[in-house]
């Protein structure tokens, strides 16, 4: 008899973990890869954030620190949140965490009970349903289209409503679609929440500023002040400095609910690392030009990578807005036979396929929610997008002839 629960059972390795873990395997057997599954910007940390950090440890503050974080960091945190939401928090509805995931994660431990509800748009970044599970909720997903662009639509959000529906998980831009809501969508959005006051909204804000249109990505709060009651708004450094291993996010919302987060956080981890919070002050505060650069960057690689995906036959790629994926629906393609005998049934057959034949490597889209698709990461270095995306394309040419 196993040791481990029930309920841990119903959860799954992150699929990026899971081939992370292949990857490595296929390397150490002398194989080149192309790694297009990567969640993380290819950057170093800017030079003022590490410099900061470094400083830290010679001032000494290599001590436990506030368990709700420093009020140096929360300070900044809230200003951050000013300027993206409109809305001024006191720094007793601020917390940081051990990155923006456990910011959720301590949200949903915090709130919901035995059969809760949890309403999350897919396509959707995958720990969010596992999480939830974890929790003890009962995720609920909300199908969206590539024709839609991915996004949920007001009726929608209203039929997937019930009783026990306790959060709304809105990302955007979104992991893996890099879609952006506009200010009239999500006025749209406010109005159908604003009809079950029972409903509160988590909005993971983690790539608001990585966008490609200019300016963060709308925010519902900017929309619906009056919702701010009902929403945590969650945000941290990992991808906007390019951070993702100092571990630090951050989130605002009603003054009880960061209260319990707060418990849940100091029985488990208690405060995030104090030289991690010493150099996510400094970039919440510091110079802010390496953001815009790295959006610089991100477009000219989404526009690279849009350039070559949109001319193979077989793939409906929807250009995102922000963030560093792109999601193409390969329904098309399934059901074919490749020349080697090898039957393409699902997206998964379809990256496992890809990975053996050209040693390029992608993530199949049943993890993200949306059967017949897959995510593409262009966080990866130019030429390595390049090369990339020509042998998915070449292989969807094979694969259509």
């Amino acid at each position: 008899m196993s040791i481990v629960s029930a309920r841990m059972r119903q959860v799954k390795l992150s699929p990026s973990v899971a081939a992370r873990i292949i990857l490595n395997q296929l390397r150490e057997e002398g194989r080149r890869i192309i790694d297009l599954t990567i969640g993380e910007p290819d950057f170093i940390t800017p030079p003022h954030i590490r410099k900061a950090a470094c400083e830290a440890i010679e001032r000494g503050e290599t001590k436990y620190p506030l368990s709700q974080g420093t009020m140096a960091l929360r300070r900044a945190a809230a200003e951050r949140i000013r300027l993206d939401t409109g809305i001024d928090y006191p720094l007793d509805r601020i917390i940081v965490s051990t990155g923006a995931k456990q910011v959720l994660y301590n949200a949903l431990t915090a709130t919901l009970e035995a059969g809760d509800e949890v309403i999350i748009p897919a396509p959707y970044w995958v720990s969010y349903p596992d999480m939830v599970e974890l929790a003890g909720g009962q995720p609920v997903t909300l199908r969206t289209e590539a024709a839609s662009r991915y996004k949920i639509t007001p009726d929608a959000l209203r039929a997937a409503i019930t009783p026990r529906t306790k959060w709304l998980m809105l990302n955007a831009p979104g992991n893996p679609s890099g879609v952006v809501y506009d200010a009239a969508e999500l006025s749209a959005l406010a109005g159908v929440l604003r009809d079950h006051p029972h409903v509160w909204t988590m909005t993971d804000d983690i790539y608001a500023r990585l966008t490609f249109e200019g300016g963060p990505a709308p925010h519902i709060l900017q929309a619906a002040p009056d919702l701010a009651d009902r929403v945590l708004a969650v945000n941290g450094v990992s991808k906007c400095y390019a951070m993702t291993g100092w571990r630090i996010g951050y989130g605002a919302g009603p003054k009880d609910l960061i209260k319990a987060m707060a418990v849940v956080q100091s029985q488990s981890t208690s405060g995030a690392c104090s030289i991690s919070q010493a150099a996510a002050l400094a970039a919440l505060t510091g110079p802010q030009d390496c953001v815009a650069e790295f959006a610089r960057s991100f477009r000219e690689r989404r526009d690279l990578a849009m350039s070559i995906l949109t001319r193979a036959p077989g793939l409906n790629a929807v250009s995102p807005d922000g963030a560093f994926y792109i999601f193409p629906d390969c329904s098309a393609l399934l059901g074919r036979t490749a020349p080697d005998g090898t039957v393409i049934a699902t997206d998964a057959d379809l990256v496992q396929y890809i990975l053996r034949r050209t040693g390029v490597a992608l993530l199949d889209g049943g993890s993200y929610g949306v059967p017949g698709t897959f995510r593409l990461s262009f966080a990866s270095a130019s030429e390595e997008v390049r090369e990339g995306c020509e042998a998915i394309r070449a292989i969807c040419e094979e694969l259509a002839a």
